[in-house]
C-alpha cells in the first residue's frame, strides 16, 4: 500500500469549497479558550463542510499564528462570524430555523450513537469552554442535548475529539447513509 500523494487527493479550491453544497449545521463555540482548540475545529469544519463556525464571548478569531498552526488555511475557507454573547449567537440561530443542540453531559441527554438527525433540519451545534464545558446560561435554551458515550475513566473528551466525532456522526448519517455526499 502507498499513500497518496497531495496532487492524488483531488482536494477543492477555497472558491470551490464556498459554493459547494454545505453540511446543514454550524458549529458555536461557547467561550473556548485555547487557540490551538478553535484551530483544529476551523480544519474539522472544512473537512465536513459545514456552514459557518461561531465564535462567541472569549472564544479567539482570526487572523492569529496561533489558530492558523492547527487550522492550516481553513479560516479562508469555513465562513465564520464573532458573536460577544452566545445567547445572541443562539437567538439569532432560533430565528433562521435552526434546531439548537448542546454537545454536553447532561441529565437527560440523547446518546450520539441513538441521535439520528433529520434530513429537512438545520442544526446549530454548541461545543463549550474546555474546563467549565456549554455554559448554565446557554443549557438553559437548548432545543436538546447530545453526550458522546464515554468508556473510559476520563470525565470527557477534548472540544476537537468530541467536534470531530459529531462533525463525522453527522456527516455519516446525513450524507453517507443516505447515498447522497459528493466525496
Amino acid at each position: 500500500m502507498q499513500k497518496l500523494k497531495l496532487d492524488d487527493l483531488n482536494r477543492v479550491s477555497v472558491e470551490a469549497f464556498k459554493e459547494q453544497e454545505k453540511l446543514p449545521v454550524v458549529v458555536v463555540l461557547d467561550n473556548v479558550r485555547s487557540m490551538h482548540n478553535v484551530g483544529s475545529v476551523f480544519r474539522t469544519a472544512d473537512g465536513f463542510s459545514i456552514e459557518k463556525l461561531y465564535l462567541c464571548g472569549i472564544t479567539a478569531r482570526p487572523p492569529h499564528r496561533e489558530i492558523e498552526k492547527t487550522a492550516l488555511g481553513a479560516t479562508e475557507s469555513v465562513d465564520w462570524v464573532h458573536v460577544d454573547d452566545t445567547l445572541d449567537a443562539i437567538a439569532a440561530l432560533r430565528t433562521e430555523g435552526y434546531q439548537i443542540i448542546a454537545i454536553e453531559q447532561a441529565k437527560g441527554s440523547t446518546m450520539l450513537n441513538t441521535f439520528q438527525p433529520a434530513q429537512e433540519a438545520k442544526y446549530a451545534l454548541i461545543f463549550g469552554n474546555e474546563v467549565n464545558g456549554v455554559s448554565d446560561e446557554v443549557m438553559a435554551q437548548i432545543d436538546g442535548c447530545i453526550e458522546i458515550p464515554q468508556f473510559g475513566t476520563k470525565h470527557s473528551f477534548n472540544i476537537v475529539i468530541s467536534a470531530g466525532i459529531v462533525l463525522w456522526d453527522f456527516f455519516a448519517k446525513l450524507r453517507l447513509n443516505n447515498n447522497s455526499a459528493q466525496v
